[in-house]
């Protein structure tokens, strides 16, 4: 959908790009969105042993200064997201560290540790795998996700918050879960990469063809009227309902329904369900819902 509005929305010089590539853009910007969430995370466990070096270092330490617990820095479940190739492999290529706010960093850790829950998990010498993950969950949700300062850390240097922040979120509890079983090449599966491009040049090749088969059921509504993102995500659904086998009408037309309330207009749910039920209506009755491949249509 972001992909189709770019293409549709821009000038000539920027329609000559590759929508592939614009496609791939997005899903780049979605895995860099999930790298730094998980890399300010870490950091923020991390950060332990920063204060107990710093507090360590004063010229008059206290015995406090010298004891400080750095039990989460050494969280088992975070070490065991850390040294994973993959991982790595991502902090390598993505360079989170350039965006890192050190201030914010410092704040959130401080207030971290005057937490209970935080208290509670350092007042004990075990290490119990739900525990370890439990604080991290606490970490993300309730010190960062619901902080002011760091979504607007996060919105000021990631524009696809707003739309990709809860599939990173949902990708970050995931690999939280099974940190050793997570594949980080596979954030996007070859199944749904390909589905994705597959839907893309469905539209963009049968533009006119999908025109033809929408307008008509406009009926008073004047096209050029209608909310081009309405436009878009009609086609979308019309070529689901052509071309990909796999998926039943119904999950079309309510995922389109979703996705006009989300995105467009207040109206946008009701109009975008009364067209596309009434298109899937008159294929199925004309014989038409043939699921073929669109390039030999």
């Amino acid at each position: 959908m972001q992909t189709l509005y770019t293409v549709a929305t821009s000038d000539k010089e920027q329609k000559s790009q590759n929508p592939e590539k614009l496609l791939q853009n997005h899903f780049d910007q979605t895995r860099s969105l999930f790298t730094y969430l998980i890399y300010f995370l870490t950091e923020v466990a991390r950060y332990a042993e920063t204060v107990a070096h710093q507090r360590a270092s004063k010229h008059l330490p206290t015995s406090e200064d010298l004891n400080v617990n750095t039990k989460i820095a050494g969280n088992e479940v975070l070490w065991k997201m850390l040294e994973d190739p993959g991982f790595r492999h991502l902090l390598a290529s993505e360079k989170p560290g350039h965006l890192m706010d050190r201030e914010l960093l410092r704040k959130i850790y401080l207030e971290l540790v005057e937490k209970e829950e935080y208290k509670n998990y350092i007042s004990k010498a075990e290490r119990i795998t739900s525990e370890e993950r439990k604080i991290l969950e606490f970490i993300l949700n309730d010190m960062m996700l619901a902080n002011e300062n760091f979504v607007s850390h996060v919105e000021e240097n990631f524009f696809n918050w707003d739309d990709d922040g809860d599939m990173a979120v949902q990708l970050i509890s995931g690999f939280m879960q099974k940190p050793s079983n997570y594949d980080f090449s596979k954030l996007l599966s070859a199944e749904k990469a390909q589905f994705a491009k597959g839907l893309l040049n469905a539209v963009l090749d049968k533009d006119e063809y999908l025109q033809g088969i929408i307008i008509p059921k406009l009926k008073n509504w004047d096209p050029e009227r209608i909310a081009l993102l309405d436009m878009i995500l009609m086609k979308m659904g019309v070529c689901e309902f052509l071309y990909f086998e796999t998926i039943p009408p119904k999950v079309t037309i309510n995922e389109y329904i979703d996705l006009a309330k989300e995105y467009s207009t207040q109206q946008s749910g009701q109009f975008v369900n009364g067209i596309l039920d009434n298109i899937h209506k008159d294929l199925m009755k004309d014989g038409k819902m043939r699921k073929v491949d669109y390039k030999k249509n």
